[in-house]
């Protein structure tokens, strides 16, 4: 009874905040700011406006908008005009002095999508003051968080290939290295010559002062290296210093030409041209040999005295004797030298690549001969259907004893997931609610998962590789595998068992979130137990029982809201960034926004093949605006698409996005094709929209988009914003765009949608929101139902445009990056408060509000103001809300609450306040 009490005094306890309107909020902090004592006011910050999310400095008060809107907005910033954000010098490579006397030095598989399989391991290459990091895919920047990585003391990033697979998280981490404070970054990105292909895309939404430190190698001709890289003996030598020497081998795709092509191939050869992405390397990390040790007695014989000569000797330089007329040499002195380890990294990825790999010349001296180089380790980056062909286990064979470690994708590792602390999350929030919660996708995978280590001989001289899994380079006495830190798999009845332990009320919760859903029809007092309904009067919201006619009779698979990513600006421990998968089961689906990690966070919430069949079925995907936050992981998702459907007839996928989008895919396409077709945002506006089916100039329909609002609108007509958001750039193609408009329009009525439609917003330029509407249904009875509307603000402050598209909303699906206390941060910014996405979805009379894009500041639960929640709730990743359900959907807050009960703010010990200081 004691924790029953406990549990209802947690639900009535009033709420310690006094909600205000929004305009009043505005007006009042625009004249004389009021600041939570715990909210400073960060007005150092870099920032670029077209990067992450706006990160950087904030803007000065006196550069805020108070008058063109009702609420206050950080004009400059809307209008792309804000320079106090652009790095004022470039950003200087910083060289660290290495340490000779090097003493610890070890290899570290980092890895990111283990748990996944959606995109390749990284490997540590640690040393006393330098770390290497080959390979940079998706979620790489949220692993190195999770386990206490310094991103900042990285020194070069290595690529194996260039595509989304490996170098997904590369924007991501660019921007956050740049973003550093005043160090400047000190990072140096290297990659076959592909890699330019990728700089020029990325040169769309990231400065160019983030990309300068990058170095391609390897052109056409195998002799081509790029300045300060030299040619030895055929590798490619990278890094050559007193602690490693890097080197690279070239590998390309064998592809036989036809006759006929062959005929018409200027050099007359039997091989086809490579293409962008096509090529691969082989990574050759040969530390210094290790000095035998110094006789000292040798040395006195040698009539020397103890001193500073005995360090030269040691460093390999000869001296000449103290008391005798002969010079000393080190190997008079040293005992025997020990080689340096060797360590290979070889990423093969097709069959087709094998037979480079098999003749590379440079790679005879590092074969199991008595002249050549002994290596040390091998790390297969290889995927399994290379590792498993008898050629390559031959080839394997030529490196003699050195230890191989399979790091390409092990099906075994999916059991153990990588980010334990958003896992333990999200098994408690499944406990408390597992109708918004469902069970990770990866618990269905209970059959035996395979792993390409058992198609080995039984030698323990193959392994497979494990998350955190080392190999001990320095000392020497240590050199080999350590496993001490490698994770140990935590079932879910661990994570529930020390939640009950934790929260013993969690249980009584938990019931009463079963009790919603067994009773959902009935009225209060049946819903809720005579004993317990003093519990519950204190939830108003609790009462409501208007159901809108849209409801009426849904199925629960006519659609589903799934969270994918609910965090702003770079990934943290417990949320990623914006994502919104809209589920609509048979007919498909989409995704609104599409930032880094969205192909993980689908993996992780449908399973592996789950995931696969999602993006196979992807109808559209559509992005709110340039912020890396939002569209970094778009790449990946449309190359895992393209090579699902390789072979199977299929429409490219529609991508529906700001136009500066169009130039950063069209540039990376050179490099991977993308198979898919775009439309700017701003012919999917109501005006262009009509202007399509009317037969009108598309030049000209959105000189009137907003025309028919209120003057006080950002984009009345005439205005600078308007005039901005409208800019063509180029004259309007109707013969180009009107085919895409008939596919777009096809695509809508494939997936049961009446409509879909995109506003602006105030954010940055090229910012929009999106309005779905789903088709009218017909009841057995013959009664005609409005379909469900559900709109997603995208990164916005409040304005008109919001209000009107979010009229009579289903769903509203607002951001709320600040608390209420920083509504200060939020206009400087662009962004919104919790209660301003509150009071948005109020005036739009909305029937139920989802807030989302929470600052990192948050990273559990955000700061709420509980005043107005009666129709609200807070979105936490992997979150997915059924259509069917969203009358319950706020009455479930108060108890997801309770896990957090003693997490409101931000813990301080999370390496998440580091990253916060230098975001947005």
């Amino acid at each position: 009874m004691a924790q029953l009490s406990n549990f209802r005094l947690f639900l009535s306890k009033p709420s310690t905040l006094h909600f205000r309107s929004i305009f009043s909020t505005v007006i009042a902090s625009s004249s004389s700011p009021r600041r939570h004592r715990n909210a400073p006011l960060h007005l150092t910050r870099r920032n670029n406006s077209n990067t992450r999310g706006g990160r950087g400095r904030t803007t000065h008060p006196m550069e805020l908008d108070k008058n063109a809107s009702s609420a206050g907005f950080n004009k400059r910033r809307a209008e792309g005009r804000d320079n106090s954000d652009a790095p004022k010098k470039d950003l200087q490579l910083k060289h660290r002095k290495v340490n000779p006397v090097n003493t610890i030095a070890y290899l570290q598989i980092l890895g990111t999508g283990m748990d996944t399989q959606d995109t390749s391991p990284s490997v540590y290459l640690f040393f006393d003051k330098q770390r290497f990091i080959f390979n940079a895919g998706e979620g790489l920047q949220r692993f190195c968080t999770e386990h206490k990585i310094k991103l900042s003391k990285i020194d070069h990033i290595f690529l194996t290939r260039v595509c989304s697979e490996t170098a997904g998280g590369l924007p991501g981490l660019l921007l956050t290295l740049a973003g550093m404070g005043e160090e400047g970054m000190c990072v140096k990105i290297w990659g076959p010559s592909d890699l330019k292909f990728l700089v020029d895309a990325m040169r769309s939404f990231i400065p160019n002062a983030a990309m300068v430190h990058t170095k391609s190698f390897g052109g056409t001709d195998d002799t081509t290296v790029l300045t300060g890289c030299k040619l030895l003996d055929n590798p490619i030598v990278l890094i050559e210093n007193e602690v490693v020497k890097i080197s690279a081998i070239i590998l390309r795709p064998h592809h036989p030409m036809t006759p006929s092509e062959t005929l018409n191939s200027p050099n007359g050869k039997n091989q086809a041209a490579a293409k962008p992405g096509d090529m691969s390397v082989v990574y050759i990390c040969e530390l210094p040999e290790i000095k035998g040790k110094f006789d000292q007695d040798k040395a006195k014989a040698l009539g020397l005295k103890p001193g500073p000569k005995y360090r030269e000797l040691q460093f390999g330089n000869s001296v000449q004797s103290d008391r005798l007329n002969i010079t000393v040499h080190p190997s008079d002195v040293l005992g025997p030298s020990v080689p340096g380890p060797i360590v290979l990294l070889v990423d093969c990825p097709t069959k087709s690549h094998l037979e480079s790999l098999f003749s590379a010349q440079s790679l005879a001296n590092y074969y199991d001969q008595e002249a050549g180089k002994s290596v040390t380790c091998v790390i297969h980056l290889s995927p399994a259907s290379v590792v498993s062909s008898s050629d390559y286990q031959k080839w394997m064979k030529k490196f003699g004893s050195a230890q191989h470690i399979m790091a390409g994708h092990e099906k075994k590792n999916v059991e153990i997931p990588i980010l334990k602390a958003s896992a333990r999350i999200a098994s408690r929030l499944n406990y408390v609610c597992p109708q918004f919660f469902p069970a990770p996708g990866f618990s269905s995978l209970s059959s035996a998962l395979a792993s390409s280590e058992g198609s080995f001989s039984e030698s323990s001289k193959v392994i497979s590789a494990e998350n955190l899994l080392k190999f001990t380079l320095r000392p020497y006495a240590r050199l080999g595998l350590d496993r001490s830190g490698t994770p140990t798999t935590v079932t879910s009845t661990q994570i529930i068992d020390e939640l009950l332990s934790e929260i013993p009320e969690v249980v009584e919760a938990a019931h009463h979130v079963s009790q919603l859903w067994q009773q959902a029809n009935q009225t209060k007092e049946d819903l809720v137990p005579a004993a317990d309904r003093n519990m519950m009067i204190e939830e108003p919201w609790l009462c409501d029982s208007t159901v809108p006619s849209c409801l009426e009779n849904i199925r629960r698979d006519d659609l589903e809201i799934v969270l994918l990513g609910t965090g702003s600006s770079q990934p943290s421990k417990y949320r990623n960034v914006s994502s919104i998968y809209i589920n609509l089961f048979s007919k498909g689906g989409l995704l609104l926004d599409c930032g880094e990690g969205t192909l993980g966070q689908l993996k992780r919430r449908y399973g592996v093949s789950g995931a696969d069949d999602v993006v196979r079925a992807l109808r559209c995907i559509w992005i709110s605006h340039i912020h890396a936050d939002h569209h970094t992981g778009l790449a990946r998702i449309l190359a895992l698409r393209r090579e699902l459907l390789k072979g199977v007839p299929h429409e490219p996928v529609l991508v529906v996005g700001p136009r500066q989008l169009k130039r950063y895919l069209d540039a990376y396409q050179r490099l991977e094709d993308l198979d898919m077709l775009f439309l700017d945002c701003k012919h999917t506006t109501a005006a262009s929209l009509d202007a399509f089916e009317d037969g009108c100039d598309l030049n000209n329909n959105n000189r009137e988009v907003s025309a028919s609002k209120v003057d006080s609108t950002l984009f009345a007509k005439g205005s600078r914003m308007q005039s901005l958001w409208k800019r063509p750039g180029s004259p309007v193609d109707k013969d180009a765009v009107s085919p895409i408009l008939e596919r777009f329009r096809g695509v809508i009525q494939e997936a049961g949608l009446k409509s879909l439609v995109s506003f602006p917003v105030v954010h940055c330029p090229q910012a929009f929101g999106v309005v779905l509407k789903a088709a009218e249904r017909t009841s057995t009875a013959g009664k005609v139902i409005p379909g469900w509307k559900v709109v997603y603000s995208g990164d916005t402050r409040p304005c008109p445009e919001l209000v009107e598209a979010s009229r009579d909303a289903t769903v509203l699906i607002h951001e709320a990056t600040f608390e209420e206390a920083m509504v200060e941060e939020a206009i400087a910014k662009n962004h919104s408060t919790t209660n301003e996405a509150i009071e948005m979805g109020n005036s739009a009379d909305a029937y139920r509000i989802i807030l989302t894009h929470f600052s990192q500041r948050y990273p559990k639960i955000p700061v709420l103001d509980e005043a107005n929640m009666h129709k609200t709730c807070v979105a936490f990743d992997m979150m997915s809300v059924n259509v069917a359900d969203l009358p319950v959907l706020p009455k479930v807050l108060p108890y997801l609450k309770l896990l957090f009960r003693n997490e409101m703010i931000v813990d301080e010990s999370d390496d998440v306040v580091d990253a916060v200081t230098a975001a947005y």
